[in-house]
């Protein structure tokens, strides 16, 4: 198991707004960064950061339409979070 990856990943979900993205990420299959901004009522800076942070713990994949971001949630690295988290238990 990558500890590296289990420490951003972990650490990318403490945050309220980034763990608010990546839930309603798990209902939807797709948010863009102007949904995030209504979701987590942030400017669009504040946003911009989140999605950084979840962009850079590989919990979340992009892609650019113009200046609109889409996000997807990265099933694989989902995967191996519960996996790890399963292991604990």
């Amino acid at each position: 198991m990558d500890c590296k990856f289990i420490e951003k990943a972990t650490g990318a979900m403490a945050d309220k707004s980034r763990l608010s993205i990546l839930i309603e990420l798990a209902k939807k299959e797709t948010l863009t960064n102007a949904e995030v901004m209504e979701l987590v009522g942030l400017s669009q800076p504040c946003v911009s950061h989140h999605i950084k942070q979840l962009i850079d713990s590989g919990l979340v994949s992009s892609s650019k339409d113009g200046r609109n971001i889409h996000l997807r949630l990265n099933k694989e690295a989902i995967q191996q979070l519960t996996i790890f988290l399963d292991g604990l238990s």
